[in-house]
């Protein structure tokens, strides 16, 4: 399974117009002269919408006077947030509950598109519903993945404890698809944008569980606004609509980092939003910008919501 290509943005009058006064005068005092600083952005395994959306970021920040950002390519969410933290990384993605189990120091410049998560099954499996998955093999995803926190607390909320009622098994999802052919895998679950890169390319050899009835029980457990989204009929080859759990994903920055850096970084969400979503997900993954700002538990950071008040309009 491979990412979609992403290409750098145009340089146009608008872009220009974009960068805020404080970014364009940094500039004049004299970064244009050197390498702006550069910042390491986790993003996620090839393949995945985070790593796609990193690639884009990176592609962005090129010509930002500011910054130039560096994707790392790293497991997920929670491998994030622990690099984030230790100083390892100056920015990474997340998803929005993963940073709200595990706890975080960082700070949000926005949240940017919602998460999805699927749960398949071979379409000739006996498996109909999500209590039929006792005793199978279940993917839940690689260790340090934040699809895998919300795969865990699906599966909790609906009885199931993992190792135990169903044997685990944690392949990135490039190496699943040759595991639930072969019979090695059951069932797989993985979140990411609709439809997700590789599986809407490929023949029409699973069936989607509808998962739309776990999101209230998923709430009251943990006490996370899990969203309850629909994912439309042929996203997917063969596979007609069916309810699934959503999480927005965040932007976060460590509390280290510089105010110029913040709002360049909340320029390039504000300005080039319509170049950092990658092709495959148009129309189904959209940046809507009245959504920045609502970071949840995760506080937005001081210079990203002075910049962005500041281009309210």
């Amino acid at each position: 399974m491979s990412g979609s290509a992403t290409r750098a943005p145009k340089i146009t009058r608008r872009r220009v117009i974009g960068y805020s006064a404080a970014t364009i005068a940094c500039a004049a005092a004299g970064y244009e002269q050197t390498e702006p600083p550069r910042i390491r952005l986790g993003s996620g395994l090839p393949g995945d919408l985070f790593y796609d959306f990193g690639t884009a970021l990176a592609a962005g920040s090129r010509y930002s006077p500011v910054i130039r950002i560096k994707a790392i390519p790293t497991t997920g969410s929670a491998t994030n947030l622990q690099l984030l933290d230790r100083g390892s990384l100056e920015a990474a993605l997340t998803l929005a509950d993963t940073a709200a189990a595990v706890g975080t120091q960082a700070l949000a410049i926005g949240r940017l598109y919602e998460s999805y998560l699927h749960l398949a099954v071979p379409t000739d499996s006996g498996i109909q519903r999500i209590s039929d998955l006792r005793g199978a093999r279940v993917n839940i995803g690689v260790n340090g993945s934040g699809a895998a926190v919300t795969a865990e607390r699906m599966l909790r909320s609906a009885g199931l404890e993992p190792g135990i009622d169903f044997g685990v098994d944690r392949r990135a999802l490039a190496e699943t698809l040759p595991a639930i052919r072969s019979g090695r895998v059951d069932a797989l679950i993985w979140g990411d944008g609709i439809p997700t890169w590789g599986i809407s390319s490929s023949p029409p050899v699973l069936r989607m569980l509808d998962l739309g009835e776990r999101v209230q029980p998923m709430r009251d457990r943990f006490g996370y606004l899990y969203d309850r989204v629909p994912v439309p009929g042929s996203t997917y080859p063969g596979v007609s609509g069916f309810e699934t759990i959503g999480a927005p994903v965040l932007l976060l920055v460590s509390r280290q980092a510089s105010d110029d850096t913040v709002r360049a970084l909340a320029e390039l969400l504000l300005h080039d939003s319509h170049t950092l979503v990658p092709e495959h997900v148009r129309g189904f993954q959209f940046f809507d910008r009245r959504w920045l700002v609502n970071t949840g538990s995760i506080p937005l950071h001081p210079a990203a919501a002075a910049y962005y008040r500041s281009q309210h309009r």
